[in-house]
């Protein structure tokens, strides 16, 4: 399988100097089935739009490995691009992981108005991609078990920041539930990944 070196950040919407700037601004229409006020370019699954060798590839990578809506977001971008009569294949691609740093400042906004509080900016630690130190990804608790301690998450209703969590798991697995203690609405977050 053929590795490509993708954008290690947001892409933003005005490609016009890109190759296949008329793709882009035709996917820019598909959007997560999960959340339909983002476009995939927008929350950072739509990665590069490329010339492979058998032609035109599309690649995507899931916000996780098990994200059951990623046969769905293929069909989609299939479907955009056949309706404008390009020929395509789309790929997902696993690596490099997916982050939520990928996503633009627009998702976030537009989850915020949706009623999903996004995580901040920067949440994702980004220094491990760029480490060349080896990276120990099995950490086991300590011997004195510390309590888990939800972040501070504004509430997208209000703002307040007077929330709790009440499920680490929301609508899907990429949101843990958590209500607002001011206007006592409940909301999705966005967990950082």
């Amino acid at each position: 399988m053929q590795t490509l070196n993708l954008p290690s950040g947001p892409i933003e919407a005005d490609q016009v100097d890109q190759p296949h700037h008329a793709v882009w601004a035709l996917l820019e229409s598909v959007t997560d089935p999960e959340i339909p006020v983002v476009s995939l370019r927008e929350m950072g699954i739509l990665r590069a739009v490329r010339e492979g060798s058998s032609g035109l590839e599309v690649v995507i990578t899931p916000t996780y490995s098990g994200c059951p809506a990623m046969g769905q977001m293929e069909d989609d971008v299939k479907a955009a691009l056949a309706k404008a009569g390009v020929e395509a294949r789309v790929l997902t691609q696993l690596a490099p992981a997916w982050s939520t740093d990928w996503m633009t400042p627009d998702a976030r906004s537009k989850l915020r108005a949706y009623g999903i509080a996004p995580p901040p900016e920067g949440s994702a630690s980004s220094a491990c991609a760029h480490s060349t130190e080896p990276i120990n990804v099995v950490q086991f608790a300590p011997q004195k078990i510390a309590r888990y301690t939800a972040p501070t998450v504004a509430c997208p209703q209000c703002g307040s920041e007077n929330t709790t969590e009440t499920s680490h798991f929301g609508s899907t697995a990429c949101k843990a539930l958590y209500k607002c203690l001011d206007c006592l609405e409940p909301f999705d977050y966005f967990k950082p990944y």
